[in-house]
């Protein structure tokens, strides 16, 4: 397990942080939990992001905290990720977690997958 600075870190707006802890608690987890994020084959674009809580390290992954959240992704992914922010909507014009990925340099008409 490495942490990474946060100089190229992945980050997490206010109101995703809350929803997070929201569904945490609904779910009866514990202070042991946190956010994994991944990048995956798949989606229009090529690739997809993959967000699922986790409370088990894996070997080669890095760790970022923002706002006292702490964002794990593994060594392929965090290459796609870095300064990825991690949203949450709950609007009319879609509802639910969402990247702002500033690497991504094509994204599909839903949002859900992206190109390099």
């Amino acid at each position: 397990m490495e942490t990474a600075t946060m100089m190229n870190g992945i980050y997490i707006s206010d109101k995703a942080k809350e929803k997070v802890i929201a569904l945490l608690q609904e779910e009866g987890r514990g202070d042991d939990y946190f956010v994994r994020v991944s990048v995956v084959s798949g989606g229009c674009s090529g690739l997809t992001y993959k967000m699922d809580f986790d409370h088990e390290m894996k070997a080669g992954d890095q760790v970022f905290e923002d706002k006292g959240m702490k964002l794990v992704t593994d060594r392929k992914s965090v290459l796609y990720l870095f300064n990825t922010i991690l949203e949450y909507s709950d609007g009319l014009d879609g509802k639910g977690f969402h990247f702002t990925n500033p690497n991504a340099s094509r994204t599909c008409a839903c949002g859900e997958s992206f190109s390099i």
